[in-house]
């Protein structure tokens, strides 16, 4: 049985400021509306004989990952599994994961697939991945090597070995090979011998975890020793923290593929781009005549190869050349596309500064609903809640601020302190700094308030919670 495998999670900081920490690049949504996870999943759904998907990602993004996959056509006819990481390990613990929740399935074959790639022929992945399965069954552990169609510095490559089937363009793996520079990526192009590594996988879960112990033993005991304090019958299935935080983290390639013998490799062409830099996503659209990209509102005069995304205001470009410009609510890059990649250098900064930015878009996903920060300032902060239908927030309290509650849309079933109460629409209330208190939505459509924050701290880690449906507390 086929298994597709999702490995999703990745903070894509070359994506920013679209992809966040906390809205990260498999959910951004591309010029045609869905998100790169979406896509994935639809992608798999099309496969022979797929019925579950697996999905290996951060806890703290299985809410909206549920919600992503709950708005697909094909959801009532699958069975989504998760494996929840409490922090990022890498690839190889995490598939190593994934493999030991498949181990008691004797006939499971992984495919593993990152989240945030794209495939555009379907046909031709649906037939690199039958080659895979049949190598699978014989205990290979196969990798997908994209036929190169320039001389790409931004990939790893893989060096084809000997011939398996020449139908199928299946090869043995001789060596997997780093990012090389430009001289080393037009020499590999003009060869006819090198494939870029497209990070996908196909292999049984025995093979994989086998091939792991030998080959790097700590990280296998390390994987163990988790898998045996974790419950592996409760979905989702959610690892142990302590002793996932204590394996050794490292890649696939690095941890088994480069050092593993029975390592075949399937040659497909299958419109594969990886979507890693604003450089990738603007490929995805078709230039005007002058080789400029635009989604928004835009006005571009004597500018060429240029590629604009605005969300909300118009953006107006004259006299320039090859620049990415990505404008969003709270924060506008501008770039070089020769520099494309260096944008997760800001992110860095960012980080290191402690920004909200790197984290936050100002629309935040919650497993209730979301919020959107309209203003802030010294002493205040004012915010647009939506709250779905039947959804619950936290009980809980701040230690040093105020809210005031007023209902634009819906009706709110609202407990502050001893009482409980309900607020209609036009109505509004006052929670006081230290008051335990529970917003929840009783009615059948999205409840929508303007919630005004006023006192010394408003930061979104003064929450105290007592009791929470999402397992937050």
């Amino acid at each position: 049985m086929l298994i597709p495998v999702i490995l999703s999670g990745g903070a894509g900081t070359r994506l920013w400021p679209i992809s966040r920490e906390a809205h990260p690049k498999p959910f951004m949504r591309l010029p045609d509306g869905e998100g790169l996870l979406q896509k994935t999943a639809k992608r798999c759904a099309l496969l022979e004989g797929v019925k579950t998907i697996l999905t290996i990602t951060n806890r703290e993004y299985y809410f909206q990952t549920r919600d992503e996959y709950a708005e697909l056509d094909t959801a009532k006819e699958l069975d989504f599994s998760y494996v929840l990481e409490p922090c990022a390990r890498n690839t190889a613990p995490a598939i190593a994961m994934a493999a030991m929740s498949l181990l008691e399935m004797e006939d499971a074959i992984m495919l593993v697939l990152p989240a945030d790639h794209i495939i555009k022929n379907q046909r031709a992945f649906s037939a690199a991945v039958k080659t895979a399965t049949a190598l699978a069954e014989k205990n290979y552990l196969v990798t997908f090597g994209i036929q190169p169609d320039r001389p790409e510095t931004g990939y790893g490559y893989i060096r084809k070995g000997s011939a398996l089937d020449e139908k199928n363009g299946s090869c043995t793996v001789e060596e997997f090979v780093e990012k090389p520079d430009l001289a080393t990526a037009v020499g590999y192009l003009k060869s006819d011998g090198y494939l870029w590594n497209s990070g996908m996988f196909c292999f049984k879960p025995a093979i994989f975890l086998k091939a792991l112990e030998q080959h790097d033993p700590e990280i296998y005991t390390s994987v163990q020793a988790c898998w045996d304090k974790t419950n592996g019958e409760i979905q989702p299935l959610d690892l142990d923290a302590d002793s996932f935080a204590g394996i050794p983290a490292d890649s696939i390639d690095y941890a088994v593929m480069e050092r593993a013998d029975d390592v075949a490799v399937v040659a497909c062409d299958i419109g594969w781009s990886d979507v890693g830099s604003w450089d990738s996503v603007s490929e995805l659209m078709p230039p005007d005549a002058d080789g400029n990209r635009l989604i928004g509102d835009g006005i571009l005069i004597d500018t060429r190869d240029s590629y604009v995304h605005s969300e909300s205001r118009l953006v107006a470009m004259v006299g320039v050349d090859g620049l990415i410009v990505v404008d969003t609510a709270d924060a506008l890059l501008v770039a070089d596309r020769e520099k494309a990649q260096d944008v997760k250098k800001i992110v860095e900064q960012l980080k290191a500064q402690d920004h909200e930015a790197y984290r936050y878009h100002r629309t935040v996903h919650r497993p209730w609903g979301t919020y959107t920060v309209l203003e802030e300032g010294p002493r205040f902060k004012i915010k647009r809640i939506a709250v779905k239908s039947g959804a619950t927030l936290s009980l809980q309290k701040h230690h040093h601020r105020s809210e005031h509650w007023i209902v634009v849309s819906g009706t709110a079933e609202v407990v502050n302190g001893d009482e409980k109460f309900m607020v209609y629409t036009d109505q509004s209330t006052y929670i006081p700094a230290g008051n335990k208190h529970r917003l929840s939505n009783p009615g059948i459509t999205d409840l929508v308030m303007i919630e005004v924050q006023s006192g010394e701290y408003l930061g979104e880690d003064d929450i105290v919670r007592f009791d929470d449906e999402y397992g937050r507390v």
